[in-house]
């Protein structure tokens, strides 16, 4: 009898879920949106037969001004849908380039994801929808059919910071197998991001796979730390739970995080097949990471062969007083007289950091210090970062 009541249970049970499964499944609008056409122009849909105005804002339109909590930057400007007469509204771009592209719906002014593309991705507090156009440049960012590497969450013992963090390793195809030793390039997201930004915002996973499996890159270990020292992980993912993230959370760039990055490296070290000296570490990152890349670099002079500033945050700072900003010129000097294989800065014209990063170039010519400069269209935007990466990489561990 018990035995008969279990079997009914469980099979009510799982009625239950079907039923919850197809509610998910038909409630569902079945609309194409996006909709890629064969001469790249792009469709977007969405029904909202009440609604009085309906917009699509994405970084494929002309940009715009607007007030973000570091100043004035160019963001993404709106385009108006069309309602037709089953309340489905529609607007088709332009033939758009090669890229991966973000976009949101606005609906009667308020902004919404679009309810028939799944593929979604976190920048800060703002979830959008992605999707890819073309080849060229936007093919690193696809999964080909060519050997792929692994991505592991790691957490690792900060004794510096006093807690167990978490961070994002990239091991390229058949580490597993191998009993070789690899060279790793430690690769830092900017203010509001953590240890997920590079790997999802900035496809590293596929454009590393890409880039080994075409031999334009050595086979590497990318590490991809959080950068907000007082976090153990992203939101969601650590001991605090689900917050709203936030974009300068305390104790950003305030010589906390350079002072103790060497805990990452110990780690790293101690826990991976990897080539342990100057010559086969490399450090990159974009805006505060460009700010964390030149400081720890600086900090620990003798520590990296290679260095990428992607858009960097080099600004002065009021609470910038710490050990670890004190002497910037003299350990400067020092990390070029110690030598190394390649100092990179890379910036867009219109990126509200330009004039900052040109100040900073002419410090380094005003030292002698060599460095290697990329100057881009664009501002500060993922698009950026992404080419960025694509062209820092091959240059590595040759």
């Amino acid at each position: 009898m018990r035995k008969q009541l279990l079997l009914t249970f469980l099979s009510l049970s799982l009625i239950g879920i079907q039923s919850k499964a197809q509610e998910a499944l038909f409630g569902a609008q079945q609309i194409t949106s996006p909709e890629i056409h064969d001469d790249s122009r792009v469709t977007f849909r969405i029904s909202a037969p009440n609604a009085e105005n309906v917009q699509v804002t994405g970084d494929f339109l002309p940009t715009v001004k607007m007030e973000t909590p570091m100043g004035e930057m160019d963001g993404p400007g709106a385009a108006e849908l069309i309602k037709n007469e089953q309340g489905i509204w529609s607007f088709t771009t332009e033939s758009l380039s090669p890229e991966l592209y973000s976009y949101s719906f606005i609906v009667d002014g308020l902004r919404t994801t679009d309810p028939n593309n799944p593929f979604l991705i976190r920048d800060v507090a703002s979830v959008t929808n992605v999707f890819l156009v073309g080849e060229g440049q936007a093919a690193l960012y696809q999964v080909k059919d060519v050997p792929h590497g692994s991505v592991s969450r790691r957490w690792y013992d900060s004794p510096g910071l006093g807690m167990d963090r978490r961070l994002t390793v990239y091991t390229p195809p058949g580490y597993e197998q191998s009993k070789e030793k690899f060279p790793v390039l430690y690769l830092l997201h900017g203010a509001g991001g953590d240890e997920e930004a590079w790997i999802a915002l900035g496809r590293t996973a596929q454009i590393m796979d890409n880039l080994i499996a075409q031999g334009k890159a050595k086979p590497m270990i990318v590490v991809m730390p959080n950068g907000n020292v007082i976090q153990d992980a992203a939101p969601g993912e650590g001991s605090e739970g689900m917050y709203k993230p936030n974009f300068m959370v305390p104790k950003t760039m305030d010589g906390t995080y350079e002072a103790n990055f060497m805990d990452i490296v110990k780690f790293v070290e101690n826990n991976y097949q990897v080539k342990a000296n100057k010559a086969n570490r490399a450090i990159a990152g974009l805006s505060m990471g460009g700010y964390h890349t030149m400081h720890i670099s600086r900090y620990y002079p003798n520590t990296f062969d290679y260095m990428g500033l992607f858009s960097a945050a080099i600004m002065p700072r009021e609470d910038a007083t710490g050990k670890v900003y004190s002497d910037i010129d003299g350990t400067l000097k020092t990390q070029m007289d110690n030598g190394y294989e390649l100092y990179w800065i890379a910036i867009g014209k219109t990126d509200f950091l330009y004039d900052a990063n040109t100040e900073f170039r002419a410090k380094l010519d005003e030292m002698g210090m060599p460095y290697e400069y990329v100057e881009s269209e664009g501002g500060h935007i993922w698009r950026n970062w992404r080419v960025y990466l694509t062209q820092f990489v091959p240059m590595l561990f040759q």
